[in-house]
């Protein structure tokens, strides 16, 4: 087979991922777990010939320079993958990743209706949150597409490589690639400022310099979306304000308290039957959040967290864990396995 009928396998089979590592035959990951595809194993040789031919001359150039290359492909009968080559044990390998060609809403993702609230804000930060795979960007951009069907804003979306690629409708879109488009996310955000955008998406806040300047971005009256690969919605603080020396961090929790507006932390789980299951836990910034921040008390925000939901608007991991168990969703083993707490877990449910 030919990449672009190894991709459209891995499609049919409604699998995430495709993987080519050399000594071994194709992978693709379904519902999280990766299953060989029958077919030879690979040679990093030919791992080569099937992905080069896709790339180019510049981008070979940086692999070989650099021995990593991020790149995203797009094949008309197939879909669009965000792709990853790298190298092992001095070999070519390629991870696949499926990008979805219609952008979801929030509506087909089934997404707690707060998501709707929260994108009416004019200024300030969303994070979501959560390990690689968990769904952030699917989430990122329903949001996103949820602002571009409703509002006549100017969404700038600066990514590494783009994902999903959204057609302007009510609101004015501008896809920014690092390494095409602009150099680095901190050059991006750099110049934000004077192409007048409403709405930013940083596609990935990586280093002090690029969430120095998310956080200035959304105090100066702009709503930034951004992405961590924390595991809980506190830790997500935690890590924002650890990225910074001491002396300054301080200054960070003011802005941090100031400008952020939600932390969605995600997983997907498996469910009984097939398919998978997004689990949202949801921090809201309100003054009580606000306050614990500027305190240095984040150890706190957990316990606010499950205080008043009805009006606040929060939920924990554990307490959707529960009810997706409740309603059959999903099985108490994949529950404790996915947990981020839990001991919590098991004794709400009596075990």
């Amino acid at each position: 087979m030919n990449l672009e009928q190894l991709l459209a396998y891995s499609n049919y089979n409604k699998a995430s991922d495709l993987h080519l590592v050399h000594n071994n035959p194709p992978q693709i990951r379904i519902d999280g777990s990766l299953v060989p595809v029958k077919y030879k194993s690979l040679t990093g040789k030919e791992i080569e010939e099937l992905i080069f031919p896709h790339l180019s001359d510049s981008e070979i150039e940086k692999f070989q320079k650099e021995l990593e290359l991020d790149t995203a492909l797009n094949f008309p009968k197939v879909g669009r993958f965000r792709v990853n080559v790298y190298k092992t044990m001095g070999e070519t390998a390629v991870a696949f990743r499926t990008i979805p060609t219609v952008v979801p809403s929030l509506d087909e993702l089934k997404a707690p209706p707060i998501f709707k609230e929260l994108i009416k804000a004019e200024k300030g930060l969303i994070l979501v949150t959560g390990a690689t795979g968990s769904g952030k960007s699917t989430t990122i951009s329903a949001m996103i597409n949820e602002i571009n069907e409703n509002y006549n804003k100017h969404i700038m979306t600066i990514e590494d490589p783009i994902e999903f690629v959204h057609k302007s409708k009510k609101s004015l879109i501008s896809h920014r690639n690092i390494g095409n488009d602009t150099k680095s996310f901190a050059t991006a955000l750099k110049y934000a400022l004077r192409q007048d955008p409403d709405v930013i998406l940083i596609g990935e806040m990586r280093d002090r310099e690029t969430i120095g300047s998310a956080l200035t971005i959304a105090e100066t009256g702009h709503l930034v979306f951004g992405t961590l690969h924390t595991n809980s919605a506190p830790q997500s603080i935690n890590r924002i304000i650890d990225v910074f020396e001491s002396g300054k961090q301080n200054q960070i929790r003011t802005q941090l308290s100031a400008t952020l507006i939600a932390v969605i932390s995600q997983v997907l789980i498996p469910k009984k039957g097939g398919g998978r299951k997004a689990i949202f836990e949801i921090l809201i910034n309100n003054s009580a959040i606000a306050n614990l921040i500027r305190e240095n008390k984040t150890h706190q925000i957990y316990s606010q967290m499950q205080t008043n939901q009805s009006e606040t608007g929060m939920r924990t991991q554990t307490q959707e864990l529960i009810k997706a168990i409740k309603s059959g969703e999903i099985e108490i083993s994949q529950a404790l396995k996915f947990s981020n707490n839990r001991e919590e877990l098991q004794r709400n449910l009596g075990r």
